[in-house]
């Protein structure tokens, strides 16, 4: 399956316990189909000190199904589809449906 969600772009929930929330792609977990998205889905960890590292509870995010994301749309801010189109220099880029504005740089 082509994965349109790439590490560094910006996301918006659109479903579940964070819905609203945006942040950053930090990683892209493709096997899974999830993505880990900068202060969402926060799970706490306890974890047994280690070296160079104290113990206690540890507060990170946890991966999300890539279907509970959407991408925000460069020029309103709201969430957008995306889709692929070829510039006239030949690249493939993708786009926001939503404004027509290229998401890759």
């Amino acid at each position: 399956m082509k994965f349109k969600i790439k590490k560094g772009d910006k996301v918006v929930v659109i479903t579940g316990r964070d819905k609203g929330k945006s942040g950053e792609v930090l990683r892209v977990l493709r096997a899974e189909n999830r993505v880990v998205v900068q202060g969402v889905n926060m799970v706490k960890r306890h974890t047994k000190p280690g070296a160079g590292q104290a113990g206690g509870i540890v507060e990170k995010e946890a991966a999300i199904h890539a279907s509970n994301v959407a991408h925000i749309d460069p020029k309103s801010s709201k969430p957008t589809r995306v889709g692929y189109k070829i510039l006239g220099d030949g690249r493939k880029v993708r786009f926001a449906k939503r404004s027509g504005e290229v998401l890759d740089a």
